[in-house]
């Protein structure tokens, strides 16, 4: 059998791709070579840079893992309710649909979409605060989901991805810089959208709130219904990112979004039916946390005892935390 790197390289193929590219990308639009990986790599003859860093992506254990982690509701009793892993797939689509408007890179807009949440821990945000919490009392250092994306790919996966993906995954959350690239500005605004959206439909099919329970400006504004409301976002947001050759929204939809957001904080978020789950999740979060700084042997090697534990807890799906949970501190009976 011919070794793997006989195959791997085509310069014609890369040649037509930047010349298809050249014809059909808008001049801001971030071209697929030359590929910049931490660890030089030939290329492959048959799928760009960032389509490689796509399919890793999907390949990889944490990627199959968001299909048992909460977007909002823990453990919900039906199975049309969101999971991180269907998150990822609509902010995903919704910014390709954006990125082929615009005549940007699909293909790195993907990569970032698929990648963007590999690092959330479990039980949503919540889990996120506590282990977040946990971690500058003990070691003095926090957590943010988007910083440990970018540590999975990196350290824990070693998928060793391209520059451009890689920014886009640490900087799709406030508080990170701006992303380098449009494409990364493009799933950074779209994770918002996606989110807001569907977490209404599951809130409303939760009966956390009712249909007229929403503020009536914003829905007269951006629609009545899911799929209206991402309609308009998106032809708002295509509308005036192709003026201002960034990304960006116009003042009235974007604002909109801005205070819809703000009531799914206050009503859903932040609300009583997720404040009455908050006490549980701590508990379980903490409590593990807590068990495994005193048994760090039990864990994989790791850097550190503060990345053995952190990426231990941050890597468990939901049901795989309360199990373990269960395990160390509900009394099990005795063996027959």
């Amino acid at each position: 059998m011919e070794p793997v790197s006989a195959h791997v390289t085509d310069p014609a193929f890369e040649a037509r791709i930047r010349a298809a590219e050249e014809d059909a990308f808008a001049p801001v639009a971030t071209r697929s070579y030359p590929a910049e990986r931490e660890r030089p790599e030939d290329d492959c003859g048959l799928r760009t840079p960032f389509q490689r860093d796509r399919d890793r992506i999907v390949h990889c254990k944490a990627f199959r893992r968001l299909k048992h982690k909460t977007q909002v509701f823990v453990a919900p009793e039906g199975d049309h309710y969101r999971t991180r892993l269907t998150h990822t797939l609509e902010t995903t689509q919704i910014s390709r649909t954006v990125a082929r408007a615009l005549r940007l890179n699909e293909d790195l807009t993907e990569a970032i979409g698929l990648g963007h949440d590999l690092g959330h821990p479990p039980f949503g945000h919540i889990g996120e605060d506590v282990l977040d919490r946990a971690g500058r009392e003990r070691w003095g250092r926090g957590f943010r989901h988007n910083e440990h994306s970018l540590r999975v790919v990196d350290v824990i996966e070693r998928l060793n991805l391209t520059a451009p993906v890689r920014d886009g995954i640490l900087r799709h959350s406030s508080g990170a810089g701006e992303p380098a690239t449009l494409e990364g500005k493009i799933v950074r605004l779209v994770d918002r959208i996606a989110y807001i959206n569907h977490d209404i439909d599951d809130a409303l099919r939760a009966g956390v709130i009712a249909p007229g329970d929403l503020p009536r400006e914003e829905i007269a504004i951006l629609g009545s219904t899911g799929s209206e409301r991402i309609d308009t976002l998106v032809h708002d947001l295509v509308e005036h990112s192709s003026s201002e050759q960034d990304i960006v929204q116009g003042a009235a939809v974007g604002g909109a979004m801005l205070r819809l957001r703000t009531f799914m904080f206050e009503r859903v978020y932040l609300g009583p039916t997720a404040r009455a789950e908050h006490a549980k999740i701590e508990r379980v979060v903490q409590g593990l946390f807590d068990w495994y700084c005193d048994h760090v042997d039990d864990l994989p090697a790791g850097e550190s005892d503060a990345d053995r534990v952190t990426d231990y807890l941050a890597g468990m799906t939901d049901r795989f935390a309360i199990r373990a949970w269960t395990d160390r501190f509900v009394p099990q009976g005795l063996a027959t």
